[in-house]
């Protein structure tokens, strides 16, 4: 008798330790692919002050357009790139504030939209909450120490869609400064693996599926009615509303200016 006690926890004991291996599994599965680790490095104070500066203005980002062209080329890669997200970000309005924002902060970054959208798939799935095991935060897997060397010590404002993505670009702008371009080097570096190939392959893989290769305007046929110079977006569609004022008619068509750049 005693040993069918025995045998009745032990068998227990194993069915427990299976449930807790199977929901671990489920844990890491559904984990960032790779996980972001920035190491903290001496900045001089010149460096310091320029990353400051970068990410200091919390001012809503506005796209402006030097030309109803660029403009509209903006709202299709809008589209198209909604249209990408939408399994993962269903509600159409966050989506394309969400994209808005990835567009201006990498643009203001000076770095590729796809790649960085790329780096935010590996990052965190897009998940706004995800946090990692080494304590990275938000989308673009922000290491908290970084608001203490460069912000204002308040990690939790890395939760906070655009200031994670403005951390994020900049952050990734200043590694490839110091790698002096060299991409493959600097993604290594964001993510705290310099010299090895799983997590620059790994962005650059997914970079591939966020590139948008416009089609350009439609031809409009002989006769047909032609659109007005610069139409407003429908109201239903979520669509962000563009800041398209003349006197900023010297910003090249490609470059987006930001508040704090004046």
């Amino acid at each position: 008798m005693a040993n069918s006690h025995l045998n009745k926890a032990q068998a227990r004991a194993q069915l427990k330790q299976r449930c807790v291996a199977g929901a671990l599994c489920l844990l890491l599965a559904a984990a960032p692919h790779v996980q972001a680790q920035q190491l903290e490095e001496p900045l001089v104070d010149s460096v310091r002050s320029a990353l400051q500066a970068a990410i200091a203005n919390a001012t809503p980002p506005e796209p402006i357009f030097v030309d109803t062209a660029s403009r509209l080329a903006y709202l299709r890669w809008l589209t198209a790139t909604s249209d990408k997200l939408a399994k993962r970000m269903p509600n159409v309005g966050l989506r394309h504030e969400f994209l808005q924002t990835v567009w201006y902060e990498s643009k203001r970054a000076g770095l590729d939209t796809a790649m960085v959208l790329g780096l935010i798939q590996v990052e965190s799935g897009f998940r706004k909450h995800v946090i990692s095991y080494a304590g990275a935060r938000g989308f673009m897997q922000i290491m908290p120490f970084w608001t203490r060397v460069i912000g204002d010590d308040d990690a939790a404002k890395l939760f906070h869609m655009q200031t994670n993505l403005r951390f994020g670009n900049v952050i990734l702008r200043h590694y490839l400064d110091i790698e002096k371009g060299d991409l493959f080097m600097a993604l290594g570096r964001y993510n705290g693996s310099r010299g090895r190939a799983t997590y620059p392959n790994a962005v650059f893989a997914a970079q591939r599926f966020w590139e948008f290769d416009d089609p350009g305007e439609p031809v409009h046929q002989a006769g047909a009615a032609t659109p007005a110079a610069n139409p407003p977006a429908p109201a239903a569609s979520g669509l962000a509303q563009l800041d398209h004022r003349a006197s900023d008619a010297a910003l090249p068509a490609a470059v987006v200016q930001s508040n704090d750049d004046a």
